[in-house]
């Protein structure tokens, strides 16, 4: 990659301007001035959901899950360590389907966990069920 990538705030969800070179020292968001990566996933809902798949140029990977879900639960600590292996090359975020239905009908999510990339708003891959780490690290690599 080259020139200034647009990365999105997991805190204020305002858009950053970071050089493509520096992209792996992190950075710190321009408006709030908290780190634009944790190596954790990120809460997304209604609101800012948009925001995130269109506008960050790294692809978001969404991990569509509810609370009362069994493999959803098992796939949480995975998911959390992929965010921790793959960030900053790809941001991983969680979307609750029970809390943010109409994202659940839009994205005609039929079973969970499903696990979805985008980049650029377009939908790259989407994987139902829960997965290994190192099922889920090569799939990403693979589909993004």
């Amino acid at each position: 990659m080259t020139g200034p990538l647009h990365i999105v705030c997991p805190h204020c969800d305002s858009i950053n301007r970071l050089p493509a070179e520096k992209l792996h020292n992190g950075g710190q968001c321009g408006k709030c001035h908290q780190p634009l990566f944790s190596g954790e996933p990120i809460a997304l809902h209604q609101r800012n959901f948009q925001r995130h798949i269109n506008r960050n140029d790294i692809p978001t990977v969404v991990d569509f899950w509810a609370s009362w879900c069994g493999p959803c639960k098992m796939m949480a600590p995975v998911f959390a360590q992929a965010a921790a292996q793959l960030q900053p090359n790809f941001r991983l975020v969680k979307v609750n389907t029970e809390e943010n239905q109409p994202l659940a009908a839009q994205y005609q999510i039929q079973s969970i966990p499903t696990l979805a990339i985008f980049k650029h708003g377009k939908e790259l891959a989407r994987q139902p069920g829960a997965m290994g780490l190192p099922q889920l690290i090569q799939w990403v690599n693979e589909n993004s």
